[in-house]
């Protein structure tokens, strides 16, 4: 008579894959943290060719925001380094072309100041209430970062009119705030959840 088994079979459970943080997500995300200063560069250098140089950086670093994640999930690439530099390159490109844009008088100050303060207290906020859980991320947090890229091309690209970017601007403006409120009142419910659950 066979002893009874106990625990996991470890013939038919294989152990977990450890993620290397050494892979594409993750090459993706470091490659975009490195184009923040060339897309800078660039927008300074000054002149139409230069601009446009700048545009393409943007762009570029923009669509490798959308690929790290999709492929980090698609292929169980997840790992803590992406967790951590993947919203520093994200907030490291969006705050650079904000502030470069008001140095050179393009872009309000109080716009740069909304948007920054709201993904800097987010983020802030994040590391508050990890311990009580995790907030997803919503439809509304999306659409925001789509409208930040969109009103930031619209900046950088040469000759677009005002009248064009500038009520783009404003619509991200408007999304950013409003999806920041309802993050804090997630929050907040996740951490009053977490208390009455003690």
């Amino acid at each position: 008579m066979n002893p009874p088994r106990t625990g996991t079979d470890p013939i038919a459970t294989p152990p977990a894959r450890e993620v290397s943080a050494y892979n594409i997500a993750n090459a993706l995300t470091v490659a975009r943290l490195l184009l923040v200063p060339v897309f800078v560069a660039c927008l300074f250098a000054g002149g139409t060719g230069w601009r446009v140089a700048a545009l393409v950086v943007f762009v570029v670093a923009s669509v490798t925001d959308l690929l790290d994640g999709e492929l980090a999930r698609r292929r169980n690439l997840v790992t803590d380094f992406g967790k951590i530099a993947d919203p520093i390159a994200d907030k490291a490109l969006t705050g650079a072309a904000l502030v470069s844009l008001s140095i050179t008088g393009e872009l309000p100050w109080w716009v740069t100041i909304v948007i920054l303060a709201r993904e800097i207290g987010i983020t802030l906020l994040r590391f508050f209430v990890i311990n009580h859980g995790v907030i997803p991320a919503s439809y509304g947090g999306k659409v925001k970062t789509v409208l930040q890229i969109i009103g930031i091309v619209l900046y950088v690209a040469p000759g677009v009119p005002y009248v064009l970017r500038w009520p783009v601007m404003l619509v991200a403006v408007a999304i950013t705030v409003a999806t920041g409120l309802d993050y804090v009142v997630r929050a907040w419910r996740l951490r009053r959840r977490a208390k009455k659950g003690e």
